[in-house]
């Protein structure tokens, strides 16, 4: 990560958490009053997400630090629980949505990390399964150079046995997670795709191999393990490129010990293929066979969708038959399509998560 300024709140200014950042960071910074003065700096600039990934902002979260997955209308969602720590990445993949998530889009991390812990601690009282995550609005991981938040979650998670963390990344930044009592309570998750798309689409993200080879030093240290196909994107040769992927996955894995891999096809909102092509003008990843969803959404054609899901599910069938495998965001005609049933035969999806987590992650069901 290059940074070119930090700029701090003055209301955290003398917050231990942005004293201890600011002395890891050899950077230009600024006290400043009001965030609209960092998103002017952003806003000005001739490419404001480019510019968004160079600046970070050190703030705290005047909202709630639990938040329930947006999801999407007409399509099954896996009731996933957001733990908002921060928000947008200094990594640069042509299809991310987060470039027009945020107006102007900003690297921004909150340090009023005591507020989040009591927010946690309400949670955990709660004594319910909850599968909760930090990759929503950011990558879980990018903040490890100069924070100690995920050493503080995991150990946190690893105290109680009815929530899991999942820690989702396109990084190899797990240095931090080794020699935790993390007690099972943490997944740790890569978004994979094929060398392809990586080379191609997902500017400074750690290589597939490099992804693959963290992964297994993560299990090694008794980490649980999850995956993420999403985008999976369509193009000349890519049904092969997918399976040699899964092949090198559980090469490097055991099967075991995934608690789950997701599938979710390209799909993004219309304003974001006006940027894509303002800021990609190489990229040809929306220029294939789309429709408009119910949603609003930009997705394939329902029967390239199922083809490449049953290609892929094949594939992890093979391999790893135990593992449970769900879609992101699909009606009830592609899960039957694609996996033979549709979630709410078997209790949904919610359900089917939890019992996977339960059963990976040694939790205790509690009032579920």
């Amino acid at each position: 990560m290059t940074l070119t300024t930090l700029y701090i709140d003055q209301q955290i200014a003398d917050n231990p958490t942005t004293r201890s950042i600011q002395a890891r960071l050899n950077v230009p910074t600024e006290i400043v009053q009001r965030p609209q003065q960092v998103y002017e700096a952003i806003s000005s600039a001739a490419d404001p997400v480019q510019q968004g990934k160079k600046i970070l902002y050190l703030t705290r979260n005047r909202g709630a630090f639990f938040k329930k997955c947006p999801g999407t209308s007409h399509y099954t969602c896996c009731d996933y629980q957001i733990l908002h720590i921060g928000t947008f990445c200094h990594m640069d993949c042509t299809y991310c949505v987060l470039q027009t998530y945020f107006h102007p889009p900003i690297l921004q991390y909150f340090v009023n990390h005591e507020d989040l812990m009591t927010e946690l601690d309400t949670v955990f009282s709660q004594k319910k399964i909850l599968r909760i995550g930090t990759g929503e609005f950011t990558d879980s991981l990018i903040w490890e150079l100069w924070t100690d938040v995920s050493n503080q979650l995991v150990q946190r998670f690893g105290a109680q046995n009815h929530a899991v963390l999942e820690l989702k990344t396109k990084t190899t930044a797990i240095e931090r997670l080794q020699n935790r009592a993390h007690n099972r309570k943490t997944i740790a998750a890569w978004s994979l795709n094929t060398n392809h798309i990586i080379n191609t689409q997902e500017r400074a993200t750690a290589s597939l191999a490099a992804r693959l080879k963290a992964a297994a030093r993560c299990e090694s240290w008794g980490y649980p393990l999850a995956f993420h196909f999403d985008p999976l994107v369509i193009y000349d040769g890519c049904e092969e490129d997918y399976k040699q992927v899964i092949q090198d996955l559980f090469a490097n894995v055991t099967a075991d010990n995934v608690v789950w891999i997701s599938l979710g096809t390209l799909r993004f909102p219309p304003a974001l293929k006006t940027m894509i092509q303002k800021r990609f003008p190489d990229s040809k990843i929306i220029y294939e066979e789309f429709i408009t969803g119910p949603d609003g959404k930009m997705r394939y054609f329902k029967p390239l969708r199922i083809k490449l899901y049953r290609k892929i599910i094949a594939c992890i069938r093979e391999l790893a038959p135990a593992v449970l495998v769900y879609l992101c965001m699909e009606d009830d005609e592609v899960w039957r399509e694609s996996l033979g049933f549709k979630p709410s035969e078997i209790g949904g999806l919610p359900h089917m998560l939890d019992a996977s987590a339960i059963r990976h992650c040694n939790l205790e069901p509690g009032g579920s």
